[in-house]
C-alpha cells in the first residue's frame, strides 16, 4: 500500500494567509478556495469588495485543477483552440485559468482556486499562496 503525503489544517491556513498577503499586496479582491486531493473545499477565504460570483467561482477552479491534476487553463486552453467537447467533461466545473494543484513530492495533495482579478493575477495569487507550503 502506497503511503502519500495529504493536507492538514496548518496547511490550508498558510496558504489562504499567504495567497490572501499576495492579494492585499496588490490590491486585488478575489476569493481563495483550497480543495483536497478529492476536490473537497477545506477552506474559502472571500476578501473584502470581492464579486460575489467569485465566492461559486474559486472553489470550482481548484475542483477542475485537481479532478484533472493539472492547472484549470489547460482545460480552457483545449476550448479555445476547438476541444469543444471538453464542456462535456463531466465534475469539471470551471474551466478558466485560476486553478493551481498542489504537488508534494510527486503526490497530488490538493488544489487552490483563485476568482476576481484577470486570470493570470489569479494564478500569481493560488501560486503565492502553494509556495508558502513548499519552501
Amino acid at each position: 500500500m502506497k503511503m502519500k503525503n495529504s493536507l492538514e489544517a496548518t496547511d490550508v491556513k498558510a496558504i489562504l494567509v499567504a495567497a490572501e498577503a499576495e492579494a492585499l499586496a496588490n490590491g486585488w479582491a478575489v476569493t481563495i478556495a483550497v480543495v483536497d486531493d478529492g476536490g473537497h473545499l477545506l477552506g474559502l477565504q472571500r476578501l473584502d469588495e470581492a464579486a460575489a460570483s467569485s465566492a461559486h467561482m474559486a472553489p470550482a477552479k481548484a475542483v477542475t485543477s485537481i479532478m484533472g491534476r493539472r492547472e484549470s487553463k489547460v482545460y480552457e486552453d483545449l476550448i479555445l483552440n476547438g476541444r469543444v467537447s471538453m464542456l462535456s467533461a463531466p465534475a469539471l466545473q470551471a474551466m478558466l485559468e485560476g486553478g493551481v494543484p498542489i504537488v508534494v513530492q510527486g503526490d497530488f495533495v490538493g488544489a487552490v482556486g483563485v476568482s476576481g482579478v484577470k486570470s493570470e493575477q489569479d494564478v500569481q495569487i493560488a501560486r503565492a499562496g502553494i509556495a508558502a507550503i513548499l519552501s
